[in-house]
């Protein structure tokens, strides 16, 4: 059995009700990736100030011990609280899904680790998600070892053309687009710019976004992210509030 893990830091991904008093916990970790945990006894009365910090979007300190699939959490001590709401908190609950849902268990990213919780101080203080979101996407791709070829059209190893626009291959790369391709494409200078870690124009954000969930979808197993259906009606109703 492995040793008992104290104090990593960590972030519970997702939370949900086990037996009458537990939770079964999907946590992030730097040392030990992405952890299923057991937190027993932490949703009786006694136990609200637990169970609150066993919540998305709060930094942690875990302590536990791994016990195959699902290990067993011992004590976490809060650290500090994301506090988010309206379109910051639903690109990081996305991101938690895509965490959760993509990731193997106990696969260590230290860089992913860091980059997530950047993401989340980053989000608190923008107004715009949408390049923070495309970023993180091509980050986890990379983690997974799937970076996306932008760079160069594929095969021919051609430079991408900031002017040009490209039909995407996802078991290939770009590719010169041509209308019997069909689709939008994606412009030279959106790839360029997530290449080059630079903010692309504000009208290449849309094309961005439709080629990295095309790249997830094929690491989703022919299942959608539910973020996916339900971002569109809960931005409807935010917009409705203001």
């Amino acid at each position: 059995m492995p040793a008992p893990v104290s104090l990593e830091s960590g972030y519970v991904l997702h939370a949900r009700p086990w037996r009458e008093t537990s939770l079964l916990l999907e946590c992030l970790t730097p040392e030990h990736g992405r952890i299923g945990l057991v937190a027993r006894g932490v949703r009786g009365a006694r136990t609200q100030t637990a169970r609150a910090d066993l919540q998305p979007l709060r930094r942690l300190r875990l302590s536990y011990s791994r016990q195959g699939e699902m290990g067993r959490l011992h004590a976490a001590e809060l650290v500090a609280i994301h506090a988010l709401s309206g379109e910051a908190l639903l690109a990081a609950l996305y991101v938690n899904e895509l965490l959760v849902r993509l990731l193997a268990r106990e696969d260590a990213h230290a860089r992913l680790f860091a980059q997530y919780q950047t993401l989340l101080e980053q989000l608190a203080g923008a107004r715009a998600s949408a390049w923070l979101l495309r970023r993180f996407e091509r980050d986890l791709l990379g983690a997974m070892g799937y970076a996306p070829l932008l760079e160069c059209e594929a095969e021919s190893g051609v430079p991408v053309q900031a002017g040009l626009r490209y039909a995407y291959v996802p078991e290939r790369g770009p590719l010169r687009w041509q209308p019997q391709l069909g689709g939008r494409g994606v412009s030279g200078a959106a790839l360029l710019a997530l290449a080059h870690d630079q903010p692309p124009a504000t009208q290449d954000l849309p094309d961005l976004r439709r080629l990295l969930r095309e790249l997830i979808s094929v690491h989703l197993g022919g299942r959608a992210l539910a973020s996916w259906s339900l971002a569109p009606l809960a931005r409807s109703r935010l917009h409705a509030a203001d």
